[in-house]
């Protein structure tokens, strides 16, 4: 099947008007497209906020997730293609099948951008092709192409993206899935190629690249070619607005100076000084390695191999807290490296040498699954004794056979909480069946309230509140924390920004209400922000429910609440009555 479709509500013959935001919609079934302009009152939607939207008033909330019911949602951000510093994210959305509830995934890279500049707000596939085939999705200027991709079935990610550049253009975006995809692993994640053309830049979280798999689509081109950014309704407010952001990003050290300098493996040293470097599948918050597998030891390494110890994941990102590993050989092993990464396979699996867990990065990568619930899926399968820990050749060949597609591999892609019960461990770091991220919510109490109570279940970039100022062991103000922290990583997710230029920015969310008022011709308050943002999580929880979520999915895992974490010598005891009606529900 191929063909070519554009204009709107049809597919008719004709240039696209890149101008006008629009809304694709994709039929795998019928193998149809129509764009849909966006009604005026919705012209304010974007990122979170829209793919959340869509999934809650069109998904039925108890489809299978693997299911033609269910639906994909490709958000770019409010500030997307724009010169706003950070702001080229996407947001993926459906029907998660790891967690059972509402998901957005969040990743770099250049899709996004691409996106607005065709004048795109959102696209959305529904249905599934018959008798399994498998198609990618071509979009440029021309129009709309569902073509055949049978050629690339079970190819990994890096070959795929490489064939797929040398086809349409070293410039285009790709965003596709791996062989984990296809096989329909909830483990699945859904990867964005960065500004070299590397496909690295992970959705990775709640088994999206399952749902995409079982849309039959391997993947998405996106080729901007010709395309003006989009158009600013006041470009003088707007440049100023685009200064003063840059202009407090280069006078905070956390973003002038630690991210540029070890990206997020500077987070290694401040977890374990906390007690909350997840180690020996979270039984306690310390790993003596912690230094060989720290930040400063990470730049030392890259630095000494001719690597780069700082790298853009998007376009106009002046942070730059990426990094481009090399091998002892000196050749590119993975781009990039990172915090979640090197706790959950480093220290979580008691693995102290980062070519290892570079090695073990790369091949989630390739296969497409998630960093975070692999390496904790890895970690459970040591504590039940099949590979034991700190053994990280064992763990490579775990995670070698998610690519071979065996039983154990395909356990394995399926998420820790799968593992754990196949494999009889019944104390698995894992809220609403997916995997925490890499700090221990016994040390940081207000995160472990965000896993409790997001609707996406375990994920730190739902709301860490890790810099928080308040005594992190300590029940007490935990759940304000966590819910202005939720409410303000909704913010961001909306407009397509990093959350790194959170720590810049801080409470000045004005500047950020500068930013879209100037871009839309707007008159946007900080509250309106927020108000949206409160909506959308509202709206979320709302999915969750009609799903079959109750109060007890908004918990942690019952043995953190009396397993003491030896590091920080302390339980998660935040009163559940406390997490309870978080927002309102």
């Amino acid at each position: 099947m191929s063909m070519t479709m554009n204009g709107t509500n049809g597919a008719v013959n004709g240039a696209m008007n890149e101008t006008m935001n629009r809304i694709l919609r994709v039929d795998m079934q019928a193998g149809k497209a129509a764009y849909h302009e966006v009604p005026e009152d919705d012209r304010l939607l974007g990122g979170r906020v829209l793919t959340s939207r869509i999934v809650a008033w069109e998904v039925e909330p108890g489809c299978h997730p693997l299911g033609p019911a269910n639906k994909l949602v490709i958000a770019p951000g409010l500030l997307a293609g724009t010169s706003a510093p950070s702001s080229g994210r996407i947001s993926i959305g459906a029907k998660s099948p790891l967690t059972g509830g509402i998901k957005e995934s969040n990743g770099g890279g250049v899709v996004a951008g691409k996106l607005a500049r065709l004048g795109i707000k959102a696209v959305v596939v529904e249905g599934r092709p018959a008798g399994g085939k498998l198609f990618l999705l071509l979009i440029n200027r021309q129009g709309v192409q569902l073509l055949p991709a049978d050629d690339l079935r079970e190819v990994g990610v890096y070959e795929a993206a490489s064939r797929l550049r040398e086809r349409y253009g070293k410039k285009v975006g790709v965003l596709l899935i791996g062989p984990a995809g296809e096989r329909l692993m909830s483990a699945a994640g859904i990867t964005n190629t960065d500004v070299d053309g590397i496909p690295s830049r992970y959705c990775g979280r709640g088994g999206l690249g399952a749902v995409m798999g079982s849309k039959g689509l391997k993947a998405v081109v996106v080729d901007d070619a010709g395309c003006e950014p989009p158009a600013l309704q006041d470009p003088k407010a707007f440049h100023a607005a685009v200064r003063e952001v840059m202009e407090v990003i280069r006078e905070t050290p956390q973003t002038a100076e630690v991210y540029p300098e070890y990206g997020t493996a500077a987070m290694v040293a401040i977890l374990e000084a906390m007690g909350g470097l997840p180690t020996h599948n979270f039984r306690t918050g310390h790993f003596e390695q912690a230094e060989a597998i720290g930040g400063e030891r990470l730049r030392e390494t890259i630095l000494a191999r001719g690597g780069q110890p700082t790298h853009a994941c998007m376009p106009g990102c002046p942070i730059r807290c990426s990094n481009i590993y090399h091998d002892a050989g000196g050749r590119v092993l993975v781009s990039p490296l990172e915090y979640e990464t090197i706790g959950l396979f480093g220290s979580n699996c008691e693995i102290g040498d980062l070519d290892k867990i570079a090695e073990l990065n790369r091949l989630c990568n390739d296969y497409g699954v998630d960093t975070i619930e692999t390496g904790g899926a890895v970690a459970i399968t040591m504590e039940a004794g099949l590979v034991p820990f700190g053994d990280a050749d064992g763990a490579i060949r775990l995670v070698e056979e998610i690519g071979k597609g065996s039983i154990m591999g395909m356990v394995l892609g399926q998420g820790g909480a799968v593992t754990g019960r196949v494999l009889g461990v019944t104390d698995v770091p894992a809220v609403k069946g997916q995997i925490m991220p890499s700090y221990d919510p016994r040390a940081v109490k207000g995160l472990g309230v965000t896993y409790a109570t997001s609707p996406m279940g375990a994920d730190h970039t739902a709301g860490n509140t890790v810099r928080a100022r308040i005594d992190q062991r300590s029940p007490a103000g935990q759940v304000e924390v966590s819910r202005n922290a939720q409410i303000n990583a909704t913010i961001y997710d909306y407009l397509g920004m990093c959350l790194f230029v959170g720590p810049a920015v801080k409470t000045r969310l004005e500047l950020l209400e500068a930013l879209v008022n100037a871009r839309y011709g707007a008159a946007w308050s900080t509250e309106d922000l927020r108000r949206v943002a409160l909506e959308t999580l509202q709206t979320e929880l709302a999915f969750n429910r009609a799903a079959g979520f109750g109060p007890a999915d908004d918990r942690l895992p019952e043995y953190m609440t009396r397993q003491v974490n030896p590091a920080s010598g302390t339980v998660f005891d935040v009163p559940a009555e406390e997490l309870d009606g978080l927002f309102g529900r």
